[in-house]
């Protein structure tokens, strides 16, 4: 259910400005200031995004902005602000607007805790798909703005906290499942499975366990072609990339280390969280000191510095914007390449 309320500064949650449309109807064009750098480490880096790029900052002061997910039928960005329990709209011209609140997701829904939205995507049909990471859940916001649980459950145990998501081109919803939602962690006597898995739910509603190989699976993407799924596995002690090959039922084989990002975290604030990958299979990854930019062998050419912390990153407009998102900005960067999916 979309609130049409503008959001202002209200408990000092959000500072957003709202442009004024112009007098035919028409949207206003935006000006934004900019943060942040552009930090070449290879040639080829320059293929894929300007070293003039400019980072642009569409909205301030949220606690925690996840879960990006751009819906082409409306032209607008959907986010989550998990702390807050809301997830909010982007429209340009028309600025941020709350989308749903705390209390939306009790229709259709058994709640039994908050729901603290997270990772959020949008399925073939269009309609928004959220890992409710406090109520532990995934959900589908239907047509008619229920909302119907998709994955609550594996072998009797409740997850963890289900955390981000993404489809494959079958149908089928790869997501992961850290304890991050946990008040504390691994050591949470809620926590009732043993592992921190990724699981695929398939268009006929089966859950499947396809890795318990990660400490703590997070973001998660398809290669262009969709026969290698991309991991985050945001442990401190290694922190990295890991590559699965998909089977055709849907499992996993293969792993192996894409990206090692202990030596970065060593000197770079940040962990790995949430990525995706464009048309040429280059993967962008939320990490120490902003979004990294690797080439689909596995090299560091790029990173997008934000200047803040971050938390993941999705595809919009026409492909080659990419929105990021964190702590307390909300800001996009427009490159020379495509997402997958576009």
């Amino acid at each position: 259910m979309m609130m049409n309320n503008v959001v202002k500064i209200v408990g000092g949650l959000l500072a957003a400005t709202i442009a004024s449309a112009a007098a035919a109807g028409q949207k206003a064009k935006e000006t934004y200031s900019t943060v942040g750098s552009i930090e070449v480490l290879d040639a080829q880096f320059k293929q894929i995004i300007s070293p003039a790029a400019k980072i642009e900052k569409l909205a301030d002061g949220f606690k925690w902005v996840e879960g990006p997910a751009w819906v082409k039928n409306g032209g607008y960005l959907l986010f989550s602000d998990v702390p807050n329990d809301t997830v909010f709209k982007w429209k340009e011209g028309l600025g941020v607007t709350v989308y749903l609140k705390s209390e939306d997701f009790a229709k259709g829904l058994h709640l039994t805790g908050r729901p603290a939205p997270n990772g959020l995507v949008i399925d073939h049909a269009g309609r928004l798909v959220i890992c409710l990471e406090g109520d532990r859940q995934i959900a589908r916001q239907e047509k008619s703005g229920e909302f119907t649980t998709l994955a609550d459950y594996y072998t009797s145990r409740r997850f963890n906290s289900p955390n981000d998501a993404v489809y494959h081109e079958n149908g089928s919803l790869y997501f992961t499942d850290p304890p991050f939602g946990l008040e504390k962690r691994g050591e949470d006597p809620r926590k009732e499975l043993l592992d921190n898995g990724v699981y695929r739910l398939s268009k006929k509603g089966e859950i499947q366990l396809v890795t318990r190989e990660l400490s703590l699976p997070n973001g998660l993407a398809f290669s262009p072609d969709y026969k290698v799924l991309y991991v985050a596995d945001s442990d401190a002690a290694r922190p990295s990339i890991v590559a699965f090959d998909v089977k055709p039922d849907g499992g996993l084989a293969n792993s192996r280390i894409f990206f090692d990002a202990t030596e970065l975290a060593k000197k770079t604030p940040g962990s790995l969280d949430g990525l995706k990958v464009d048309k040429k299979g280059n993967v962008f990854c939320v990490g120490p000191g902003g979004v990294l930019v690797i080439s689909s062998k596995g090299k560091h050419l790029g990173t997008i510095v934000t200047g803040q912390s971050n938390s993941n990153c999705a595809w919009g407009d026409d492909g080659s914007v990419l929105y990021i998102g964190g702590n307390p900005l909300l800001v996009r960067v427009k490159t020379l390449t495509q997402g997958v999916g576009f």
